[in-house]
């Protein structure tokens, strides 16, 4: 049986972040991840390859190809 507790879970471990600025990052990063695996993406190869686009110079001005939705599924 499938456990849907992601988001409860999530929930329950940003509560011990240590700083409100520490849960904001905890849950971009717990959004991103969920969000991958609803658009049936691996969300470690994404953020890999989303932060090395990131680092090698990705355009601001084309953030919308680095959303999970346009990263290729697989």
């Amino acid at each position: 049986m499938h456990n849907d507790s992601g988001p409860a879970l999530n929930r329950k471990n940003a509560l011990f972040a240590g700083h409100h600025t520490g849960a904001e990052n905890w849950a971009t990063i717990a959004s991103l991840i969920e969000t991958c695996k609803l658009n049936a993406v691996d969300p470690f190869a994404y953020l890999t390859s989303t932060l090395t686009a990131i680092v090698n110079g990705h355009k601001q001005s084309q953030i919308e190809g680095l959303l999970p939705w346009n990263y290729p599924a697989g």
